[in-house]
C-alpha cells in the first residue's frame, strides 16, 4: 500500500512582477498593467527637454512596455543643471541618446529608443507615427507646422497626443484625444455605484423577503436585530405600497413619512443594544429609493451613431454598448452590477442576499451576451468580443463616460484661432482676476513668436540697453500675439473687457521673460507627473482624463482646467 503524504502543497505566492508593481495593481488592476506593457510611447522632445523626461521617468517606473526619444540637441552645460539623467560624461553627446540610457536604469524591462534627429525631419517619414500608442510633443516646437502636421494625423489615426510646455514657474499641456473616446472602468465612488433594485424587485428577491419578514414581529431580539436592512426596506414597501396603490414614496415628503414607518418598526427595547438594521434601514431611504435612471455620460454613447447603427468593424466597445442599449430599451433599466454593500446581517443570510444579486446579475450578463453574439453573426464580424469585456461593460454601464476630444490649438501666424462654441465660456473665465486661463494664451502667444525669433531672450534689467533691447522684443512680440487671441475672443461675444486680461498677461510675459526659456526642474518634475497620470489613464483607458487643457501657476501653487 502507497504511504500517504502528510505535507500539504505549497500555496503558489505573488510573482516577482506582481511583486513589483502591487501598488498599482490595486489601481488599475491586472487589465490595466496589461495594456500599460503594451504600450508604445513617443517622445517629441524640444526646448530644454526636462519636462519630457520626468514625463518619461513616471511612465517607465510604472512599466510602460517601450518609448522613443526624438531629440535633436546635444547635451550641454545648461542641460546638467536640470536634467537628472544626464552626466557629465554626457556633455556633447546626443541628448537623446544619454537620456535613454540613464531612463533605462529605472527599470530594465522597458525598451528604449533614442533617435537623433529633429522633429520635423522624424514626423515626415512616411507613416513612421503609425506603430505608437500616444505621442507626446514638448514646447515649443519650431516650426509649428510640424505640431500641426503632427496633430492632424494623430486626429486622423486616433492617436492620443499631448503637447506639453513648461518655462519658469509656469506650465501647462494639452491633451488631444480622438473624436469618440470611450471609458468604461471610470472608477466611480463606491457609494454610488449601489444598484439594489428596490423599486424594481425581481421575483427571487421577493420570495427570499418574503420568507425572511413573514412572521417579523414574532422574531427573538437577535433575529430581529440581524435582518438585512434592504430586505426590511422592501418589506416596508410593500406595506406602503397597499395603501398608497401600489406606489413607492416618491418626493422628499413621502420619503419622510416612510422613514419614520421604518423607524417605529425597531425595538426600543432590544437586549441586543439596539437596532443597527434599522438605522442603515433610515439612512439608506433617501439615496436607495429612486428611480433608474442613465447618467449622461451613457445616453451620450445611446445616442451616438456608433452605437445605433453597427458595421463590421465597429469597435467591441460599440459592439457592447449596441447590446445594452437594447437590454435598457427591452427591460427599462441597466444590467444589474451584483455588488452589496457592508450591512448588519448575519454570515449565512448575507451570503444568501449575495448569492440572489449575483445569479441575477449573471442572468442580466448572459442575456447582453446573447445579444453581442446575435449582432457578431448579423454584422460578420471576423473576431468574438471577449466575454470578460462584456462583464466589465456590465458592470460599469452606468458610469461610461464617453469624451469627445478635439484637436489642440496650434497658432497660425495668418489666421487667427477659431474658439467657435467655447469663445462665451472662455471670455466668462476671463473676467475672474483669479483665473490661470491667460497663462495658456501667454503659452499661445509665446509659440507664436518663437517660431519667428527661434530664440527668447532673458530679461535682465542690470544689463546694457542695448542687451536689453532683445527682451523688449520679445514682450512686445508676445503681448501682441496674446492680444490677437484676446481680440478673437472679443468679436465672439459681446461686451467683454479685455483691460484686466491684459494686465495680468504682461505679468506673465514678463515672468515667462526673465526665464527665458529655461525650465525649473522641480516646476517640471511636478508636471511631468501630472502629464503621466493623464497619459496612464489614456493608455489603460481607466479613471476619467482632463477635458482638456492644465494649466500649473507655480507661483501661487494652484492648478486649473479648462476646456479650449
Amino acid at each position: 500500500m502507497a504511504t500517504r503524504s502528510t505535507t500539504p502543497s505549497l500555496l503558489q505566492g505573488p510573482t516577482a512582477k506582481e511583486k513589483k508593481y502591487d501598488r498599482q495593481l490595486r489601481l488599475w488592476a491586472a487589465n490595466g498593467q496589461k495594456a500599460l506593457e503594451e504600450a508604445n510611447v513617443l517622445l517629441l522632445n524640444a526646448g530644454a527637454g526636462v519636462v519630457g523626461i520626468e514625463t518619461l521617468k513616471n511612465l517607465i517606473l510604472p512599466g510602460v512596455g517601450s518609448f522613443t526619444i526624438v531629440d535633436e540637441n546635444v547635451v550641454s552645460e545648461s542641460d546638467l543643471g536640470v536634467n537628472f539623467f544626464l552626466a557629465e560624461e554626457s556633455l556633447g553627446h546626443s541628448r537623446a541618446e544619454e537620456s535613454s540610457k540613464y531612463l533605462k536604469e529605472l527599470n530594465p524591462e522597458v525598451n528604449v529608443y533614442a533617435v537623433h534627429d529633429p522633429v520635423e525631419v522624424y514626423v515626415s517619414r512616411r507613416d513612421v507615427l503609425d506603430q505608437y500608442n500616444l505621442i507626446i510633443v514638448i514646447g515649443p516646437s519650431n516650426p509649428l507646422s510640424a505640431l500641426q502636421k503632427v496633430s492632424d494625423y494623430a486626429l486622423g489615426r486616433s492617436i492620443p497626443l499631448f503637447y506639453v510646455h513648461s518655462v519658469g514657474f509656469y506650465s501647462h499641456f494639452s491633451v488631444q484625444l480622438p473624436s469618440q473616446f470611450p471609458v468604461v472602468d471610470t472608477h466611480p465612488d463606491p457609494v454610488s455605484t449601489q444598484d439594489l433594485r428596490l423599486l424594481n424587485p425581481w421575483s427571487e428577491l421577493l420570495d427570499y423577503v418574503h420568507a425572511k419578514t413573514d412572521g417579523l414581529q414574532y422574531l427573538d431580539d437577535h433575529e430581529h436585530g440581524h435582518v438585512p436592512y434592504l430586505v426590511l426596506l422592501l418589506h416596508y414597501l410593500e406595506k406602503w405600497g397597499a395603501s398608497h396603490d401600489g406606489n413607492p414614496p416618491a418626493n422628499y415628503s413621502e420619503k419622510k413619512a416612510f422613514k419614520s414607518m421604518v423607524q417605529d418598526g425597531a425595538r426600543k427595547d432590544n437586549t441586543e443594544g439596539g437596532e443597527e438594521n434599522y438605522d442603515e434601514a433610515v439612512a439608506s431611504v433617501l439615496k436607495s429609493l429612486n428611480p433608474s435612471t442613465i447618467s449622461g455620460g451613457l445616453r451620450d454613447v445611446f445616442e451616438a451613431d456608433d452605437c445605433k447603427l453597427l458595421k463590421p468593424d465597429s469597435a467591441n466597445f460599440w459592439i457592447i454598448a449596441h447590446a445594452i442599449r437594447e437590454f435598457h430599451s427591452d427591460h427599462g433599466m441597466l444590467p444589474l452590477p451584483g455588488a452589496l454593500p457592508d450591512m448588519k446581517a448575519k454570515s449565512a443570510d448575507y451570503v444568501q442576499l449575495q448569492n440572489i444579486y449575483k445569479s441575477k446579475a449573471r442572468k442580466d450578463l448572459a442575456e447582453v451576451a446573447r445579444k453581442v453574439r446575435s449582432f457578431e453573426r448579423e454584422t460578420q464580424r471576423k473576431s468574438a468580443v471577449d466575454e470578460q469585456e462584456i462583464e466589465a461593460f456590465c458592470k460599469g454601464a452606468a458610469f461610461v463616460k464617453l469624451i469627445k476630444g478635439r484637436p489642440i490649438q496650434v497658432p497660425d501666424r495668418s489666421t487667427p484661432i477659431d474658439w467657435t462654441d467655447r469663445a462665451k465660456y472662455l471670455c466668462q473665465e476671463l473676467q475672474d482676476e483669479e483665473s490661470l486661463l491667460p497663462i495658456y494664451l501667454s503659452f499661445l502667444a509665446y509659440d507664436k513668436f518663437f517660431e519667428h525669433s527661434k530664440e527668447i531672450p532673458q530679461r535682465n534689467d542690470e544689463a546694457p540697453a542695448i542687451e536689453q533691447r532683445g527682451w523688449e522684443s520679445f514682450a512686445t512680440g508676445v503681448m501682441e500675439a496674446a492680444e490677437s487671441f484676446l481680440h478673437s475672443l472679443q468679436t465672439s461675444v459681446d461686451e467683454f473687457d479685455t483691460g484686466p486680461c491684459k494686465a495680468k498677461t504682461e505679468r506673465i510675459v514678463a515672468e515667462l521673460g526673465r526665464a527665458g526659456g529655461a525650465e525649473l526642474h522641480n516646476i517640471s518634475a511636478l508636471t511631468g507627473g501630472m502629464v503621466a497620470q493623464e497619459v496612464i489613464k489614456v493608455l489603460t483607458k481607466q479613471y476619467i482624463p482632463i477635458e482638456n487643457t492644465c494649466v500649473f501657476d507655480g507661483i501661487t501653487s494652484k492648478t486649473a482646467v479648462f476646456k479650449v
